[in-house]
């Protein structure tokens, strides 16, 4: 029979041999980058990846320089378990100071794991800001959530006035391919993108799949896959938006629409491969009007 210690750490969420079954379990990971411009002696300022500070799997190797030495710093975040399982709590964030152009990027697809036996939530949380006149670009590769996984995603955008930032969220629901659809579990994204401290897009999100907003055309329409693509800083949103209109697929699986000064694309159908070429394709077409500067395909995402 159970001790009354026993019963007292169950009761609190807690086992005998110190670990956690609760909502209070964490196994946590954090990475903090901050890009900072130097004057080098080249024609223009280079920006450099001055700061970096993890603490568990979560980490990055060398910056690299596709662009040329004075261009964008190329950085790939890496969390070498590939995916969250029950209790990961994982903390992301980036700054890039006064004049810095920095792009973050993954080496694979981020997976979402199904929940252990007592339902314990995982947490990532990505936390962004970007200095007056600087740009940061950030492009995970697509996020596969398993059936039964149980979470909470938040991501916050700090500008500054002059600002600019380019980024998405690809995310696959289940693994249709393999017969396993995300019947179970419950997902929650949250949105906040500000300037100046005034908010220009906040968003919640739920996906349950006991829901009947996940099969009402209404809502999810059972879609599996879906992506969120945002842009601010354009000199010209309504030629940006009719170039994207003019140039990507016609079908009804996509649209893009604008509101205070933030340029969102959204993507909703059954197709991690269509939701990841029309996010790529856009970026091609956004980025040389946001940077000035023509797209530089990440190499990891060619191996």
């Amino acid at each position: 029979m159970p001790t009354l210690e026993d019963t007292t750490l169950l009761r609190s969420g807690a086992h005998a041999s110190g670990h956690r079954f609760d909502g209070e379990r964490r196994w946590a990971a954090a990475l903090s980058l901050g890009f900072e411009t130097r004057d080098e002696g080249a024609d223009a300022p280079v920006t450099r990846l001055a700061r970096r500070w993890h603490r568990g799997p979560l980490r990055v190797q060398r910056p690299f320089y596709p662009e040329g030495k004075t261009g964008c710093c190329h950085v790939y975040l890496l969390h070498p378990p590939g995916g969250l399982v029950s209790g990961d709590e994982l903390h992301i964030s980036a700054s890039v100071a006064e004049g810095g152009h920095a792009l973050l990027t993954t080496p694979a697809a981020a997976k979402l794991y199904k929940a252990d036996s007592h339902g314990v939530a995982w947490g990532q949380h990505t936390r962004l800001q970007v200095a007056r006149n600087a740009i940061l670009e950030y492009l995970p590769q697509e996020t596969i959530a398993f059936d039964g996984s149980r979470g909470r995603q938040t991501t916050t955008i700090e500008l500054e006035p002059g600002a600019r930032t380019l980024g998405w969220e690809v995310l696959a629901l289940g693994r249709p391919a393999s017969d396993l659809p995300f019947a179970t579990g419950a997902l929650e994204q949250r949105f906040h993108l500000s300037q100046n401290g005034i908010p220009l897009w906040l968003e919640r999100q739920l996906l349950d799949p006991a829901h009947r907003r996940f099969t009402g055309r209404w809502g999810q329409g059972g879609a599996t896959v879906q992506a969120t693509l945002w842009a601010v800083g354009l000199d010209d949103e309504t030629a940006a938006i009719d170039a994207l209109r003019e140039q990507l697929p016609d079908n009804h699986r996509w649209a893009v629409t604008r509101r205070r000064g933030v340029l969102l694309l959204r993507y909703l159908g059954n197709s991690r491969n269509e939701a990841w070429a029309l996010c790529e394709q856009a970026w091609h077409l956004l980025r040389p009007l946001l940077t000035g500067v023509p797209a530089h395909t990440p190499r990891i995402w060619l191996t």
